[in-house]
């Protein structure tokens, strides 16, 4: 099993940032790609953004240019640098992980999840 522990998470006003972060730990040698996925209140979770263990990288459209994700192997995690936050930026921000090598596999979802830390942007 895997388990992913977030941090990170606030109440921010439009333009400011956030660093959100994610420590793994458990079962890890299988797991290839970890991301982030977000739900804002009342829609369907989405996916911000994924990275492999390669460095390959995905990115929704909406956050494209604002949100970095990036990851430290040394310590099992994976970090979610957001600027220019906008008010609908607002939703849960998940972590999560899977096993497989390519980010384009992972726009509903990976295996794993943490339980999701609150990011609130205020106009």
């Amino acid at each position: 099993q895997v388990q992913l522990v977030e941090s990170g998470g606030g109440l921010v006003q439009a333009g400011g940032s956030l660093r959100l972060s994610c420590i793994a730990s458990g079962s890890l040698f299988n797991i290839k790609a970890m991301g982030w996925y977000r739900q804002p209140p009342g829609k369907r979770r989405e996916l911000a953004a994924v990275i492999t263990k390669g460095g390959r990288m995905d990115y929704a459209e909406s956050v494209k240019g604002r949100f970095t994700i990036s990851r430290d192997d040394t310590e099992n995690t994976v970090y979610l640098q957001m600027n220019s936050l906008k008010p609908e930026d607002t939703a849960v921000y998940y972590c999560a992980a899977g096993p497989m090598d390519d980010p384009a596999l992972y726009r509903h979802g990976m295996d794993y999840w943490g339980e999701g830390t609150l990011v609130t942007v205020s106009s």
